[in-house]
């Protein structure tokens, strides 16, 4: 698997967002994202839009694909209720409940929410895949 790029939110370039979305779409904002858990590394939110265009891409690099697949599996139990799996997307993908697509793969989990149709944002999350 690649080393995830320094700036995680290149990951989903806006052209990209706007060719798939079919709306146009500007470089996200950045900010950290919170701790899932004590110890473990913070991520790094990319927002897209606003309103109800607004995309969210939530990045985390943890220290090993073990550790990856043990935080995926414990915020599963939080998130996961009523969710369907997602195949073909990664190592293992969720949509949630609300929407939200959950994915692992390697070292990185990613989360997209917000603008976009399940199947909008599973291509999305395919091609942010290909580059990890």
């Amino acid at each position: 698997a690649a080393e995830p790029p320094s700036d995680l939110c290149s990951l989903l370039p806006p052209v990209v967002l706007s060719k798939t979305l079919g709306q146009a779409y500007d470089s996200p904002t950045k900010s950290v994202a919170p701790r899932p858990f004590r110890n473990t590394n913070e991520g790094t939110d990319c927002k897209y839009g606003s309103g109800l265009r607004l995309l969210l891409f939530r990045v985390y690099v943890d220290p090993s694909p073990s550790a990856s697949t043990a935080l995926f599996a414990k915020l599963k139990g939080y998130f996961g209720e009523g969710s369907t799996t997602v195949s073909g997307v990664g190592d293992e993908a969720y949509l949630d409940k609300d929407h939200g697509l959950h994915v692992r793969k390697g070292k990185v989990r990613y989360f997209l929410d917000g603008a976009g149709t399940p199947k909008q944002k599973t291509d999305l999350a395919t091609g942010i895949a290909g580059q990890l």
